[in-house]
């Protein structure tokens, strides 16, 4: 039985035994067996209140975290968020103290493992790792979401987000992303795109472009990236939204060509290669983040904790190394920033979202 339970059953215990012997129907003469059992179990029912306070203030005051953490993700083993979740948690468990489990919670684009946390005691010890699929993407599909994206989590910090490029079959002789423009401009219809599915970040950055660039460019939607780049190769679609991380090993094999990168900035790797806006004014891709996010309700101190924690773990070497290799980018912002992030990044995909035709089911 926990702390809350024997507060709750002794108060009913006490209450109940107050009713009984000072109800209307009963004397209060003092030999009255109403005011005898009083007598007999209050200071039995003081001295057990009290006990339960005493135990309760002594479970409040424990450190935290006095046992392992389980980190949510709702993705399968393997993925680049897997990969940076779990090197995180490792640097997280060093300076907590205690072990941070990667829970992977794969399906129904991750909302199975976001409801999970949702549904989590408020304690610190159940968190979730995500990207825009369980907030952004799920809320812009559905129209009965198990949780409210908002009001059901306590955001912690965007941890990092990840370069995103465009990318061209090396079966089309065309080099720059100008000569694609202008191409397409002058084939609407025949050119073709694949993403990771509809409503993802990649589907709305495609819209996005092509109502920037004023072309018509057919959207394929694959069930994952996994599948959609395999499809580049084969020349089954012309081009492909993706992050550069998956792009690079099939540039690198000369099966591919990254035309440009649609972040704002210029990825370092890949100095010449221009960001969509240089060529595109007005555009701006859809927000994408990797983040951390607890229950709602998470008490100020332990958020604060767990940010300074993720913080300093995005910050040592070997985690940089590997965002490096990921083609990823540290965010570590405060609490108000990630939730304000959020808000703005509903909105955006909204606005995205009727551009895209897209309709909640």
């Amino acid at each position: 039985m926990n702390i809350r339970d024997l507060d709750s059953r002794l108060g009913e215990a006490a209450k109940k035994c107050l009713a009984g012997t000072l109800n209307s129907e009963t004397s209060l003469h003092p030999q009255s067996p109403g005011t005898t059992m009083m007598r007999t179990l209050l200071p039995f029912l003081i001295f057990a209140l009290s006990a339960a306070a005493l135990l309760g203030d002594r479970v409040s005051a424990q450190p935290y975290p006095s046992k392992p953490l389980k980190i949510v993700l709702p993705f399968p083993p393997g993925s680049t968020v897997d990969i940076s979740a779990r090197l995180i948690g490792a640097k997280m468990s060093e300076k907590l103290g205690q072990p941070v489990i990667i829970d992977n919670r794969a399906g129904a684009g991750g909302v199975i493992g976001a409801m999970l946390v949702a549904r989590a005691a408020p304690d610190g010890y159940t968190l979730l790792f995500t990207s825009p699929s369980t907030h952004l993407s799920a809320a812009l599909l559905s129209k009965d979401m198990p949780y409210d994206p908002i009001k059901d989590f306590t955001p912690i910090t965007a941890a990092m987000d990840s370069f995103q490029s465009l990318a061209l079959s090396s079966a089309i002789p065309l080099r720059s992303l100008e000569e694609l423009i202008d191409y397409a401009k002058r084939n609407p219809g025949k050119m073709s795109y694949g993403t990771a599915g509809i409503g993802t970040e990649f589907h709305l950055a495609g819209e996005l472009f092509k109502k920037a660039a004023g072309v018509d460019i057919l959207h394929v939607p694959y069930k994952s990236a996994a599948l959609a780049l395999p499809g580049l190769v084969a020349g089954d679609i012309s081009m492909s939204f993706s992050t550069l991380s998956a792009h690079l090993p099939y540039m690198r094999s000369g099966k591919v060509r990254i035309l440009a990168i649609l972040n704002p900035k210029r990825y370092p790797g890949l100095p010449e290669v221009p960001t969509v806006a240089e060529i595109v004014p007005g555009f701006t891709k859809p927000a994408a983040w990797q983040g951390y996010f607890g229950p709602a309700e998470l008490p100020i101190p332990i958020v604060s904790r767990l940010n300074a924690e993720i913080k300093d773990a995005l910050a040592t070497a070997d985690v940089r190394r590997q965002m490096d290799k990921n083609a990823q980018r540290a965010i570590g912002n405060s609490p108000e920033e990630f939730a304000a992030m959020i808000r703005k990044g509903l909105d955006d995909w909204a606005k995205a979202g009727k551009l895209a035709g897209i309709k909640p089911e």
